[in-house]
């Protein structure tokens, strides 16, 4: 399983992943889950996955072959919108699903995924996709300003209580950390290492990225204060 959340901001939008792939209690490995592409001073685009790894690192291979062949026609480097940057990653999404699954049903076995794409071109808003495993997809707004993919319920509460299009880019950092806190602690199939990323608005080009290993110590002392200030909360609210 995994994690995978995205934030847009007035400001600009927060991307953050784990790494973790597991095929049982006794098979887990790390894989990168997040993929950062950019022309910087023309567009930044941030692509996360989630699900079968067969499928989404065929996917992602084929997006990256296609921005070294621009007589494709399927480079995301090079679409003219985001929306179609949007299209460009849900048919290849949805053809790589068909493939796998069509082999797979013959073991009687299934496999999906699914993907949120973020980003901005010079000249347009910055957008951001969830894109669906038949390749159809939903698009953050206003009144919903992020996306999650994977096991995303143990971290949406705060998400739900604390986001909104005017959060400063140092509280989106802080919520999706704490968003993704409360999901290693309540889930072993989500793990570290983590992975950060920024684009603010209007930069055309990722403005931060980091990868958050085990033993990082900031991110254990958020952790731990986000742990006390849960708990003295609890104190102090009154029974019914």
């Amino acid at each position: 399983m995994t994690y995978c959340v995205g934030l847009l901001l007035d400001a600009g939008m927060v991307l953050l992943s784990d790494t973790r792939t597991n095929a049982g209690l006794d098979n887990i490995a790390t894989y990168r889950k997040m993929f950062l592409f950019e022309k910087p001073g023309e567009r930044a685009i941030g692509i996360m996955t989630a699900g079968s790894l067969s499928i989404t690192q065929t996917t992602m291979a084929r997006l990256t072959d296609a921005i070294d062949d621009p007589e494709s026609g399927k480079s995301i480097l090079t679409a003219p919108t985001m929306l179609q940057v949007a299209e460009i990653v849900g048919s290849m999404l949805s053809d790589v699903t068909s493939e796998v699954a069509a082999r797979m049903e013959r073991m009687s076995q299934g496999a999906t995924a699914s993907m949120i794409v973020a980003g901005q071109r010079k000249g347009g808003p910055m957008r951001m996709f969830l894109i669906y495993p038949e390749g159809n997809f939903i698009e953050a707004t206003a009144d919903t300003p992020f996306l999650q993919i994977g096991e995303h319920k143990y971290g949406k509460p705060i998400l739900d209580r604390v986001i909104e299009p005017g959060t400063g880019m140092a509280d989106a950092e802080k919520a999706v950390l704490l968003s993704m806190d409360s999901t290693l602690r309540s889930n072993l199939s989500v793990g570290m290492p983590l992975d950060l990323a920024i684009i603010e608005a209007d930069a055309f080009k990722i403005g931060r990225r980091r990868r958050i290993e085990p033993d990082d110590e900031g991110f254990a002392r958020m952790s731990a204060a986000w742990s006390e200030a849960l708990r003295n909360a609890f104190q102090q609210i009154d029974p019914i």
